[in-house]
Protein backbone atom coordinates (compact mmCIF):
# COMPACT_ATOMS: atom_id res chain seq x y z
CA UNK A 1 0.00 0.00 0.00
CA UNK A 2 2.64 2.52 1.12
CA UNK A 3 6.38 2.55 1.67
CA UNK A 4 8.77 4.12 3.99
CA UNK A 5 10.00 6.41 0.89
CA UNK A 6 6.51 7.61 0.37
CA UNK A 7 6.05 8.62 4.34
CA UNK A 8 9.43 10.37 4.02
CA UNK A 9 7.93 12.04 1.14
CA UNK A 10 4.57 12.89 2.88
CA UNK A 11 6.68 14.11 6.02
CA UNK A 12 8.14 16.77 4.68
CA UNK A 13 4.97 17.37 2.59
CA UNK A 14 3.44 18.35 5.65
CA UNK A 15 6.52 20.41 6.84
CA UNK A 16 6.67 22.64 4.00
CA UNK A 17 2.92 22.83 3.53
CA UNK A 18 2.36 23.45 7.55
CA UNK A 19 5.19 26.57 7.18
CA UNK A 20 3.34 28.19 4.69
CA UNK A 21 0.21 28.04 6.64
CA UNK A 22 1.89 29.51 10.16
CA UNK A 23 3.63 32.47 7.74
CA UNK A 24 0.56 33.26 6.13
CA UNK A 25 -1.80 32.66 9.18
CA UNK A 26 1.15 34.99 11.33
CA UNK A 27 -0.15 38.02 8.74
CA UNK A 28 -3.47 37.99 10.39
CA UNK A 29 -4.48 39.41 13.75
CA UNK A 30 -5.66 37.41 16.23
CA UNK A 31 -9.55 38.09 15.75
CA UNK A 32 -9.02 37.13 12.29
CA UNK A 33 -7.58 34.12 13.18
CA UNK A 34 -10.34 33.77 15.69
CA UNK A 35 -13.43 34.61 13.87
CA UNK A 36 -15.82 31.55 12.97
CA UNK A 37 -15.89 31.20 9.49
CA UNK A 38 -18.34 28.39 9.45
CA UNK A 39 -16.02 25.77 9.02
CA UNK A 40 -16.02 21.94 10.47
CA UNK A 41 -13.62 23.52 13.96
CA UNK A 42 -15.17 27.34 13.21
CA UNK A 43 -12.23 29.14 13.03
CA UNK A 44 -8.87 28.65 11.54
CA UNK A 45 -7.32 28.78 14.94
CA UNK A 46 -9.81 26.17 15.20
CA UNK A 47 -9.08 24.26 12.38
CA UNK A 48 -5.21 24.57 13.03
CA UNK A 49 -5.53 23.40 16.51
CA UNK A 50 -7.53 20.48 15.45
CA UNK A 51 -4.94 19.63 12.64
CA UNK A 52 -2.38 19.55 15.15
CA UNK A 53 -4.11 17.35 17.56
CA UNK A 54 -4.96 14.86 15.37
CA UNK A 55 -0.83 14.90 14.05
CA UNK A 56 0.20 14.53 17.99
CA UNK A 57 -2.56 11.63 18.34
CA UNK A 58 -1.32 9.50 15.57
CA UNK A 59 2.50 10.04 16.41
CA UNK A 60 2.04 8.82 20.12
CA UNK A 61 0.29 5.86 18.12
CA UNK A 62 3.19 5.44 15.92
CA UNK A 63 6.07 6.13 18.13
CA UNK A 64 4.69 5.67 21.23
CA UNK A 65 5.18 9.10 22.35
CA UNK A 66 3.29 11.85 24.79
CA UNK A 67 -0.59 12.50 23.49
CA UNK A 68 -2.33 15.26 23.67
CA UNK A 69 -4.10 15.80 27.49
CA UNK A 70 -7.40 16.93 25.48
CA UNK A 71 -10.58 15.10 23.81
CA UNK A 72 -11.24 15.79 19.99
CA UNK A 73 -13.88 17.48 20.94
CA UNK A 74 -11.21 20.31 22.54
CA UNK A 75 -9.48 20.31 19.69
CA UNK A 76 -10.41 23.13 18.54
CA UNK A 77 -9.88 25.34 21.20
CA UNK A 78 -6.62 23.78 22.53
CA UNK A 79 -4.47 26.81 21.16
CA UNK A 80 -7.41 29.46 20.10
CA UNK A 81 -5.41 32.13 22.61
CA UNK A 82 -1.96 31.46 22.08
CA UNK A 83 -0.60 31.58 18.55
CA UNK A 84 2.76 31.68 19.46
CA UNK A 85 2.46 28.41 22.04
CA UNK A 86 0.82 26.73 18.50
CA UNK A 87 3.43 27.73 16.59
CA UNK A 88 6.08 26.33 19.02
CA UNK A 89 4.34 22.73 19.23
CA UNK A 90 3.05 22.84 15.41
CA UNK A 91 6.92 23.40 14.63
CA UNK A 92 8.07 20.74 16.98
CA UNK A 93 5.30 18.15 16.58
CA UNK A 94 6.56 18.56 12.40
CA UNK A 95 10.07 18.04 13.17
CA UNK A 96 8.93 14.29 15.05
CA UNK A 97 6.84 13.30 12.59
CA UNK A 98 10.14 14.05 10.04
CA UNK A 99 11.97 12.11 12.54
CA UNK A 100 9.46 9.39 12.45
CA UNK A 101 9.18 8.68 9.08
CA UNK A 102 13.03 9.21 8.07
CA UNK A 103 13.51 6.25 10.52
CA UNK A 104 11.44 3.85 8.88
CA UNK A 105 12.42 0.51 7.62
CA UNK A 106 10.89 -2.17 4.96
CA UNK A 107 9.01 -3.56 7.90
CA UNK A 108 7.85 -0.86 9.65
CA UNK A 109 4.58 -0.55 7.69
CA UNK A 110 3.50 -4.55 8.24
CA UNK A 111 1.09 -5.91 10.60
CA UNK A 112 -1.59 -4.38 12.92
CA UNK A 113 -1.86 -1.26 14.69
CA UNK A 114 -3.20 -1.91 17.89
CA UNK A 115 -4.90 1.63 20.35
CA UNK A 116 -7.34 2.47 22.66
CA UNK A 117 -10.09 4.74 20.85
CA UNK A 118 -11.36 7.72 22.97
CA UNK A 119 -14.11 8.24 19.87
CA UNK A 120 -15.32 4.77 19.74
CA UNK A 121 -14.67 3.89 23.42
CA UNK A 122 -12.90 0.40 22.49
CA UNK A 123 -9.47 -0.73 21.48
CA UNK A 124 -9.23 -0.79 17.42
CA UNK A 125 -6.76 -2.85 15.62
CA UNK A 126 -5.97 -1.73 12.05
CA UNK A 127 -3.78 -2.29 9.16
CA UNK A 128 -0.72 -0.13 10.16
CA UNK A 129 0.21 0.85 6.55
CA UNK A 130 -3.59 2.00 6.36
CA UNK A 131 -3.31 4.18 9.50
CA UNK A 132 -0.35 6.15 8.26
CA UNK A 133 -2.13 6.29 4.81
CA UNK A 134 -5.04 7.63 6.75
CA UNK A 135 -2.99 10.17 9.17
CA UNK A 136 -1.39 11.50 5.91
CA UNK A 137 -4.71 12.04 4.34
CA UNK A 138 -6.15 13.65 7.67
CA UNK A 139 -3.58 16.88 7.17
CA UNK A 140 -4.16 17.35 3.82
CA UNK A 141 -7.68 17.03 4.37
CA UNK A 142 -7.45 19.66 7.26
CA UNK A 143 -4.65 21.80 5.68
CA UNK A 144 -6.84 22.41 2.43
CA UNK A 145 -9.58 23.91 4.82
CA UNK A 146 -6.89 25.49 6.48
CA UNK A 147 -5.82 27.04 3.04
CA UNK A 148 -8.94 27.95 2.14
CA UNK A 149 -9.99 29.91 5.85
CA UNK A 150 -6.56 31.80 5.48
CA UNK A 151 -7.10 32.72 2.25
CA UNK A 152 -10.59 33.72 2.51
CA UNK A 153 -9.23 35.93 5.55
CA UNK A 154 -6.89 37.65 2.97
CA UNK A 155 -3.77 35.78 4.10
CA UNK A 156 -1.67 34.08 1.18
CA UNK A 157 -0.21 30.58 1.56
CA UNK A 158 1.52 28.72 -0.68
CA UNK A 159 0.64 26.98 -3.44
CA UNK A 160 -0.22 22.99 -2.49
CA UNK A 161 0.73 20.82 -5.49
CA UNK A 162 3.00 18.20 -4.09
CA UNK A 163 5.02 17.49 -7.09
CA UNK A 164 6.30 21.17 -6.54
CA UNK A 165 7.70 20.79 -3.09
CA UNK A 166 11.08 21.89 -3.03
CA UNK A 167 13.40 19.58 -3.16
CA UNK A 168 15.59 20.36 0.45
CA UNK A 169 13.46 21.32 3.65
CA UNK A 170 15.83 23.16 6.28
Amino acid sequence: MITPDYCRTMARYNLWQNRSLLRAAGTLDEAARRQDRGAFWGSIAGTLGHLLWGDQVWMARLDGGERPAVAIADSAARFAADWDAYRRLRTETDLRILAWADALGEGDLAGALVWYSGVQQREVAKPKALCVAHFFNHQTHHRGQAHALITAAGGRPDDTDLIFMPDLID
